[in-house]
């Protein structure tokens, strides 16, 4: 197979499917190595395709036209990510990404894509193992959230929910 028509493969793999899906099983479909399914995504990304990196894997970015996308201020310490990514999913929402603002580079973001407590437990847990680092340790806890839902009732109920746990800044 054509470097050509693996991209156009995973296109459609991407497209179709409702979950994000790692490097490591596209490598394994296509039988080469994560870093040519790395570097494939990239060079479709760099074509203009949308395609996010998760951490759970990437997905194809199909933006509804009905969906209700906002950004919220947070302000928190790390016990209470939980209470955060909680208050967001619970009330019909997806916590899409996380943008800190550094010193250095301006702004840094991190796609998420949590929009299940399952999703945020994974994510959690890999914050907990200490084996990685939220991005919002860089910024003494202050960060930014792209939020996406699907009615304006939602975003109420998310906005208020953030408030009653005091971490969105107003």
């Amino acid at each position: 197979m054509t470097s050509d028509k693996r991209r156009e493969n995973i296109e459609l793999i991407l497209q179709r499917s409702n979950e994000p899906i790692t490097a490591t099983a596209l490598a394994k479909e296509f039988s080469v190595s994560r870093q040519v399914i790395v570097g494939d995504i990239a060079l479709m990304r760099a074509a203009g395709l949308k395609i996010s990196a998760t951490p759970r894997g990437y997905i194809f970015d199909s933006e509804k036209e009905s969906q209700i996308c906002f950004t919220v201020a947070c302000s928190h310490d790390i016990g209470n990510m939980e209470k955060e990514l909680y208050a967001i999913v619970d009330n019909g929402g997806t916590a899409y990404d996380v943008t800190v603002e550094h010193p250095i580079y301006g702004q840094i973001s991190g796609a998420l894509h949590i929009s299940s407590r399952y999703e945020a437990d994974i994510f959690l847990k890999k914050i907990r193992s200490n084996v990685v680092q939220p991005l919002m340790k860089l910024t003494d806890g202050i960060h930014i959230h792209k939020i996406k839902c699907s009615s304006e009732n939602e975003k109420k109920r998310i906005i208020e929910a953030l408030k009653d746990e005091q971490i969105i800044m107003e």
